[in-house]
């Protein structure tokens, strides 16, 4: 591990150098949240879909820190009840992406370059984002404590040569509620398998959720952090091409509080069962 790479992150925890303006998706007719530089022609955009039983406002520091690191950052905010369709949430994104490309932000003086485009997400948000780069050529896809979805996101990715950052919890990357490891090893194109130490898969959810009732999603500090460095070194690379950020984008190189994983050399979990499945959602019905 180079010293430089440990600096390069402790600084990507903190803000950016730009001011941040938040806008409202839905003056152009999609719910959800937009961050922007506070100006800027040709700029990268990062459109993000939310996990299960949170939305948009659930991850608006993370997309305040990467509007503040020079990025347009989206979030669409539907699709937010127990049973939600992943294919819709996709579309959602696919909306987003075309809105940050077509429309001037702010009062004019912010674009979005066309190449420089990632589709990222959190848990089901990450399939989405999988299933949307499908029909949607992007830069880049950053898939941060995937869960499974429908269509299965890893049934996808042996047909996307896009580079993708897949994150996972080091408490639970075992787990069925984590499908990081198949995804990773079916991903056709450049793929990275970090697992962030001591995180779980909801530690970057802000704010109150459906699932704190049951004493589970706990907002973890320390995950959040080490996430955004992780997403913005890797973004910046990825989308403006900066080599100063090249080790974020390297699969083997050895970054603090991650570990690389193979995915290849590790057993995969099975998926959940329908039967588990419909268990939780009872569970959280009671």
């Amino acid at each position: 591990m180079s010293a430089s790479v440990k600096s390069l992150l402790s600084i990507l925890t903190a803000p950016g150098p730009h001011r941040v303006l938040r806008g409202n998706l839905g003056i152009a007719g999609q719910p959800g949240l937009v961050f922007t530089p506070e100006q800027g022609l040709n700029l990268p955009a990062v459109v993000f879909g939310h996990g299960w039983l949170s939305g948009a406002g659930n991850y608006a520091k993370l997309l305040e820190h990467l509007a503040s690191w020079g990025f347009v950052a989206a979030a669409p905010d539907t699709e937010r009840g127990p049973i939600p369709s992943h294919l819709n949430l996709a579309t959602d994104l696919l909306t987003t992406l075309d809105i940050c490309t077509r429309v001037r932000l702010g009062e004019g003086e912010i674009s979005v370059h066309p190449d420089k485009l990632a589709l990222a997400g959190h848990g089901m948000g990450a399939g989405a984002a999988v299933i949307a780069a499908t029909q949607h050529e992007v830069a880049a896809i950053a898939a941060l404590y995937p869960a499974y979805t429908s269509p299965a996101a890893e049934s996808l990715a042996p047909g996307l040569a896009t580079p993708a950052l897949i994150l996972a919890g080091g408490q639970d990357i075992d787990a069925t509620v984590s499908n990081a490891i198949p995804l990773a090893a079916a991903w056709s194109g450049p793929a990275i398998l970090r697992s962030v130490d001591s995180a779980s898969h909801n530690g970057i959810v802000r704010g109150r959720r459906a699932l704190s009732a049951l004493g589970a999603a706990k907002f973890e500090p320390k995950t959040e952090r080490t996430t955004r460095g992780l997403l913005v070194g890797y973004l910046m690379y990825q989308l403006q091409g900066d080599k100063k950020y090249k080790a974020f984008a390297d699969p083997e190189q050895i970054i603090p509080h991650t570990q690389l994983i193979d995915p290849n050399a590790t057993e995969e979990p099975e998926p959940p069962s329908k039967m588990e499945l419909l268990q939780a959602v009872r569970t959280l019905r009671k």
